[in-house]
């Protein structure tokens, strides 16, 4: 029998640690998770699912002017902002009700209370004292903010979703997926919305027609672009917030979200006194099986500083606990993951952008194509739709696809099977495409983009 309270005890209950606790125990482990704020994590509560809960409802306004177009007379749109924020409340309080019945059907104990370490094997949990052969740390980030003066009266991520009424003139900081996504919601309730960035060009890391497309289709939808623009200070005034720029220029705004990006949620916990190693950014180091510096504790999620997504996290607590109590020695595999931007309009995306497959393959080819949907032949409307393949010309293998449009995270998912599996150009090709969609698209791309050198010439 052992010595320990626990063989394993999770601190944090979003998605990474719910799922580690339940597997751990469905593989016969003894299992607790401590969670001292919310059951789910940032995902359900403050994050992908009322993030893309406010996306739908900020493009309904777009829906009833168009629905002219097709024989559809509404009354001018209104907004109930109060009633958003509770219907929000009710589906993210259901979904911590099914997170905690999932434990309890697991047989995993939950501790609704902080935990931190005392050592090794021992943590501090609301006071109590408890033991535990295995650690597993889940804490999940927090959202950063610059060190400014009057950052206090700006808001992140966070606060967003429990706005108590949408602001008219709205300053979103950051250049990043939750900065876009946050500058489209805004928007699309009706703020008047601009973005500063301090670069000159959002989504860095993601492809770059993919980041010029969907800044370009932004500014159409009317939000304003800051360039190489910092913040120096913020202060309040009556009617809002006064916000001075590195260039000395001023402007008020009603509210300022900061999204400029996210840290590990791992301070004050007691891992350096254990002597966790961890990064300059607060990540926990860990090697390919999540184990941490001591050889008993381990981490995954978003506090590993890899891949800051709620499918990944699920997925390494999914090898972890397979690990750990099933005797497997599996390591997770983060090529190809597909990822999505649920700005307006959304981006898909899977496999390398064209810059590093042109670092990593002797000869690409592109595909690329814009078009109108054929929804907006009747409304009018000029949004463009674009979609890219990569190809390694070599072995023909699709080795990235891009899409910036309508529907594009549901489309990219089949793609990312399709890159998962290897497929070929010549495969994509022979492909019959499902007639009309925008997806078709993807099988139809018949002619690459000319080499730059061969368009300049041409030119």
């Amino acid at each position: 029998m052992s010595s320990y309270d626990y063989d394993l005890f999770v601190i944090g209950a979003g998605s990474g640690g719910v799922r580690a606790s339940r597997m751990s125990a469905s593989h016969g482990a003894k299992v607790a998770v401590a969670e001292e704020r919310f059951l789910g994590g940032t995902c359900v509560n403050v994050g992908c699912i009322p993030k893309k809960l406010f996306s739908y409802g900020s493009h309904y306004p777009h829906y009833t002017h168009e629905a002219a177009a097709y024989g559809w007379d509404f009354a001018k749109p209104t907004l109930d902002w109060p009633r958003l924020i509770e219907n929000k409340n009710k589906e993210v309080e259901r979904l911590n009700g099914i997170y905690r019945n999932l434990l309890n059907n697991a047989g995993v104990r939950l501790y609704e209370a902080r935990a931190t370490l005392i050592d090794a094997h021992t943590l501090d949990v609301g006071g109590d004292r408890i033991t535990a052969d295995k650690i597993l740390i889940a804490t999940g980030g927090k959202p950063s903010r610059d060190d400014v003066p009057g950052t206090e009266h700006a808001i992140v991520s966070d606060d967003a979703f429990y706005l108590k009424e949408l602001p008219n003139r709205a300053l979103v900081v950051g250049g990043g997926y939750i900065a876009v996504e946050f500058a489209g919601i805004f928007n699309g309730y009706g703020a008047d919305t601009t973005l500063i960035y301090r670069r000159d060009m959002i989504l860095r890391g993601f492809d770059i027609d993919v980041r010029k497309h969907l800044a370009a289709e932004m500014e159409k939808k009317g939000i304003g672009f800051k360039w190489n623009t910092v913040i120096k200070r913020i202060d309040k005034v009556e009617g809002g917030l006064d916000v001075t720029f590195d260039d000395e220029t001023t402007q008020q705004y009603d509210q300022v979200l900061y999204a400029i990006g996210r840290i590990p949620n791992t301070s004050n916990m007691g891992l350096e006194e254990v002597g966790i190693e961890m990064t300059g950014s607060g990540a926990i180091v860990v090697d390919d099986y999540y184990q941490s510096s001591v050889d008993n504790i381990y981490a995954l999620g978003d506090i590993i500083d890899r891949y800051q997504l709620t499918p990944v996290a699920i997925g390494e607590a999914m090898k972890l606990a397979s690990n750990l109590f099933k005797g497997t020695n599996d390591k997770m595999d983060y090529a190809d993951i597909p990822t999505a931007v649920f700005s307006d309009p959304p981006i898909g995306t899977v496999g390398l952008t064209e810059e590093d497959a042109r670092a990593k393959y002797d000869d690409v080819e592109i595909y690329q194509s814009t078009f109108r949907a054929l929804k907006d032949t009747l409304t009018g409307s000029s949004e463009q739709t674009m979609m890219k393949l990569i190809v390694d010309k070599a072995s023909d293998r699709v080795v990235g696809c891009h899409m910036v449009g309508p529907d594009a995270g549901e489309i990219t998912q089949g793609m990312g099977i399709a890159l998962k599996c290897g497929a070929t150009k010549a495969q994509f090709d022979a492909t019959v495409g499902i007639h009309p969609t925008a997806a078709e698209e993807f099988v139809t791309m018949r002619e690459p983009v000319p080499e730059p050198e061969a368009a300049a010439v041409a030119g």
